[in-house]
């Protein structure tokens, strides 16, 4: 047990923050076997087989990330290839811009990282970080950035309502459903954890929550690297990321976009092709392709290209509108 003391202060600078490139490092774990549940099953059937043909050399990220542990808390991950956001919502080329400049003093790990790796980023730590970060682009762009609009949705849905419960209940409130292992008593916050033991201090720092969709059923700590304490959870409704059964269609949607335009935007809640979005809803690939680019025009989907396919997404803008239509569920928070 695990347990960190909150000053007031602590509680004033406790923020949430969104980390592409944690979630980079994350999916690399569920590919390499910590997906015991098949939670992820469909992601990783659909990019195994997209990452084997595009032929890229990905040990550079891929040595970096050790084999998950039978444990749900062991399997360290080196910090120098995650470090803590400075920021609410940074993209993935500020994070990787830090991981280009990380300092050599704090490439080192006690994770079970092939030594030669290790070595090479010790030995040209200019050139070795910069391969890393190109790789890690390489992975994005075949791996997640097909799934990145309604995987941010959801993140983005699980800091609003704990932003809420924080409002409503104060810090008690705010962890109380954050997860079974993560319990909060008398100001401070007790993470069950199988090996490690003790109180820590945040001394000031607060607490950074960083919802992430490829963690679960885990929550990863990290409280003694040289960035901002922090902890990566589970967000809500994660079970619901790959739902591809289909979507009743709403009527108020149907009634802005027409039945076919509304009934292609309703079954993207995973990123699809124009084939598979025919095969979905019965109409021709000609008539999905076309209401397919009156969509993009209109900015309610984008499009990644993964290997030969052109994938389709909702992007937040879609996304607003599909939640908005849905009976009982509030929209989507606007942009500011």
């Amino acid at each position: 047990m695990i347990e960190i003391e909150f000053t007031m202060a602590d509680v004033a600078r406790t923020r949430f923050a969104i980390s592409p490139l944690w979630e980079v490092v994350a999916s690399v774990r569920v590919l390499k076997g910590a997906d015991e549940h098949g939670l992820h099953r469909t992601w990783t059937d659909r990019v195994r087989p997209r990452l084997a043909a595009a032929g890229l050399d990905l040990s550079p990220l891929f040595d970096l990330v050790p084999m998950p542990a039978r444990s749900p808390w062991a399997g360290r991950v080196p910090g120098f290839i995650c470090p803590a956001p400075t920021t609410p919502l940074p993209s993935l080329e500020v994070e990787l811009a830090t991981v280009r400049a990380m300092p050599p003093a704090l490439l080192h790990t006690t994770a079970e990282v092939p030594e030669a790796r290790m070595a090479a980023l010790r030995g040209d730590p200019a050139t070795e970080l910069a391969r890393l970060a190109d790789t890690i682009e390489a992975y994005w762009e075949l791996a997640l950035a097909p799934y990145w609009a309604g995987i941010l949705t959801l993140l983005e849905g699980d800091i609003r309502y704990r932003a809420g419960r924080l409002v409503d209940g104060g810090a008690q409130h705010l962890f109380a459903d954050l997860d079974p292992q993560v319990t909060w008593a008398r100001g401070t916050l007790h993470l069950d954890h199988r090996t490690a033991r003790g109180a820590r201090r945040l001394d000031g720092r607060g607490l950074l929550l960083v919802p992430s969709v490829f963690v679960w059923p885990r929550v990863f700590s990290v409280l003694d690297e040289p960035w901002q304490p922090s902890l990566r959870y589970p967000p809500r409704a994660v079970g619901t990321l790959w739902h591809t059964r289909p979507t009743p269609v709403p009527d108020a949607l149907a009634g802005v976009l027409g039945r076919s335009r509304a009934m292609i935007l309703t079954e993207l809640t995973a990123p699809a092709s124009t084939t598979e979005l025919a095969r979905r809803t019965g109409l021709t690939p000609g008539g999905v392709s076309q209401h397919l680019t009156a969509l993009r025009n209109a900015g309610l989907v984008g499009a990644h290209r993964a290997g030969r396919q052109v994938l389709y997404a909702r992007t937040r803008a879609g996304q607003t509108l599909t939640e908005a239509a849905e009976p009982g569920s509030p929209p989507s928070a606007p942009d500011e």
